[in-house]
């Protein structure tokens, strides 16, 4: 099974120069965890929602509550995002995802081909994967013991 029979094609993107706001908002609206960073049509980077978390809770910083609105709204996403994140070629066997991001302690991966950011894998993924062929095991006949 190839990493493309698996992956979230077309993931939603972000600039790494729009604030970490709307971040956060395109994550809330899609229910996502994770997106990829592109500039000029090139991956430079994933920005997770660990990351904007640690950005906007430093528990060394003390400061009124509008504070907060004024940070999501002018931290760039380039300040928090990790740069040059792992990837994935689409055509990897499947395996290869699933030892990286164990090796790598990631959720999820940005998947290039040709090094163009065709999808996104994440443990999600890989979990409606595990859950379909077991299921599928469940239904084939038991032979003859």
């Amino acid at each position: 099974m190839r990493i493309r029979d698996v992956m979230t094609p077309d993931p939603v993107t972000i600039s790494p120069n729009h604030s970490i706001g709307a971040a956060l908002a395109r994550m809330r609206r899609g229910g996502f965890r994770r997106l990829p960073v592109v500039a000029k049509e090139k991956l430079v980077g994933i920005i997770t929602d660990r990351d904007l978390r640690l950005a906007m809770n430093s528990p060394f910083i003390m400061r009124e509550g509008w504070y907060d609105s004024y940070l999501m709204e002018h931290i760039e996403v380039r300040s928090c995002m990790t740069p040059d994140p792992v990837t994935v070629d689409a055509n990897d066997d499947l395996l290869t995802a699933v030892r990286l991001m164990r090796t790598h302690k990631i959720g999820g991966a940005p998947v290039t081909e040709n090094g163009d950011l065709v999808g996104i894998i994440t443990e999600t993924d890989l979990l409606d994967c595990l859950e379909q062929l077991l299921v599928e095991q469940e239904a084939e006949p038991v032979g003859n013991q």
